[in-house]
């Protein structure tokens, strides 16, 4: 087991290192001193956080406990994160829904108001420029969180395309809010635990909806979402209220909710099958391959008007060339980049993530295949270190979703 928890513990820095090296628009820091540093820092330090850079950001991978622990604390209690790394911001103005349209797959405009859905934002190519939860707060205000790594990029490119938009009168403009901060609860005790801190209704707020509220004092953006497969919240806290915030939660819950760092994070979305962008996902990758057709809305799919609807649309009608698919192997774990073979030896494709799993105690990855060889139950070979290793094609997610739904 010991052996077991260090390949994860390793496999995981790799993964995020990978995806840390292939965001374009990433900056690349000299040394400690230079990386930024959330508000909750000394608090991770004063409770044991192992901090590393991350997207140009000193953030903690694990604390006391180990990687494994921390995943499997988060499915059977809860786990909070500090994803105040994360960009959030909104758009607003009578045009703003059809400016953002220009630039995603998604139909925002057949969202109803205080709900929301990941998306992706688009190249003229049809490849992922990132994703993004969006939620339409109202008709004429958009809210909306983008990745740390592709902060950069991604607010050049809205803001290109916002300048041709206004010249052109459109009705729309934007906030960044760099003056708040960004925690994730996730897990079973999420709801009860942050009940404790409103007196909202939360058994009243469903996967996907997003509210403006009170929670322990500060006004807050609240939306039922995550990273993880589990139930929960990202919570959207002035700054100068986030660690008063942490501190309430990790007290209401009696130390089940755990501080947990990107290590667990990163496996946790592995098991609920949710692409890392920078290895799962990237710029010449379209949503289409990625297997998030689901998330182009049905008015999309038959108007376009976003950047690279030529390709998706062709794509959506006569079969993508590859797709992304889960494994289960055996063996080592499968490394990003590993080779994927079928039966007779020829090369069908490549892992993009893949690691142990602390709650399945089995080999996890997911990566792209022919189309093809894409069906589950295919069986496979996956080279690690030269040698190939047998494998099957698995459905996603490897651990089942917990989101909170109506029934």
């Amino acid at each position: 087991m010991r052996g077991s928890l260090w390949q994860l513990g390793q496999s995981i820095t790799r993964r995020l290192a990978q995806a840390e090296k292939k965001a374009v628009a990433r900056q690349y820091y000299s040394s400690e001193s230079e990386l930024k540093k959330t508000v909750l820092y000394d608090f991770h330090v004063a409770h044991g956080g192992k901090m590393v850079p991350f997207a140009g950001w000193s953030m903690p991978i694990q604390y006391k406990d180990s990687i494994m622990d921390s995943t499997v604390n988060c499915r059977e209690n809860g786990s909070l994160f500090d994803v105040s790394h994360m960009c959030g911001l909104s758009l607003k103005g009578k045009d703003s829904v059809s400016f953002l349209e220009k630039l995603v797959i998604a139909d925002v405009a057949g969202l109803a108001p205080g709900t929301g859905t990941l998306t992706v934002f688009t190249n003229e190519k049809g490849g992922a420029i990132d994703d993004s939860v969006i939620t339409k707060v109202k008709d004429d205000y958009i809210y909306l969180v983008v990745n740390a790594g592709c902060r950069d990029k991604d607010l050049a490119h809205i803001e290109e395309h916002m300048k041709a938009f206004k010249a052109k009168g459109g009705d729309v403009s934007w906030h960044i809010h760099d003056e708040r901060s960004l925690l994730a609860l996730q897990g079973p005790l999420a709801a009860p635990t942050l009940q404790y801190l409103t007196k909202e209704d939360l058994s009243k707020l469903y996967f996907g909806e997003f509210r403006i509220l009170d929670i322990n004092g500060a006004n807050c953006f609240l939306t039922r979402t995550g990273y993880t497969g589990e139930d929960g919240f990202e919570i959207s806290v002035p700054s100068e209220h986030a660690l008063d915030l942490a501190k309430a939660i990790l007290e209401k819950s009696e130390g089940k909710v755990r501080l947990t760092g990107l290590g667990a994070r990163d496996s946790l979305r592995l098991e609920a099958g949710l692409c890392l962008y920078g290895n799962d996902m990237e710029q010449h990758t379209t949503p289409v391959e990625a297997g998030l057709t689901w998330a182009i809305g049905k008015r999309r799919r038959a108007e376009g008007g976003f950047l690279g609807a030529d390709v998706i649309l062709k794509q959506l009608a006569e079969g993508p060339s590859i797709r992304r698919v889960g494994f289960i192997s055996s063996g080592p774990p499968a490394r990003s980049h590993s080779e994927i073979q079928n039966e007779q030896g020829a090369n069908i494709g490549e892992v993009t993530s893949g690691g142990f799993s602390p709650c399945l105690k089995k080999n996890i990855a997911m990566g792209y295949v022919k189309s093809g060889s894409h069906k589950a139950g295919t069986k496979v070979k996956i080279l690690v270190r030269g040698k190939g290793y047998d494998g099957v094609v698995t459905k996603m997610p490897f651990v089942p979703t917990k989101y909170y739904k109506p029934t």
